[in-house]
């Protein structure tokens, strides 16, 4: 049976049971890495230490997209 078909027999059944199908398939893809998520939390404290610390310059959104602009 393919993804296809699947996904077409998971189009019948009630809203409810699809939304815990669709929670259990992406619980199923995520997979936490406590060495990963402590060297992003240590990256984040040290930003934000480096911007307490007038280190950073900072821009508004709106110049930040504009910078993204062709």
């Amino acid at each position: 049976m393919g993804a296809q078909e699947i996904l077409e027999m998971a189009m019948t059944l009630k809203a409810s049971e699809r939304f815990a199908l669709a929670n259990q398939l992406l619980e199923s893809l995520d997979h936490p890495d406590p060495a990963k998520d402590a060297t992003w939390s240590d990256e984040a404290e040290r930003r934000l230490a480096a911007y307490d610390q007038g280190k950073f310059q900072t821009c508004s959104l709106d110049e930040a997209l504009d910078h993204l602009k062709p």
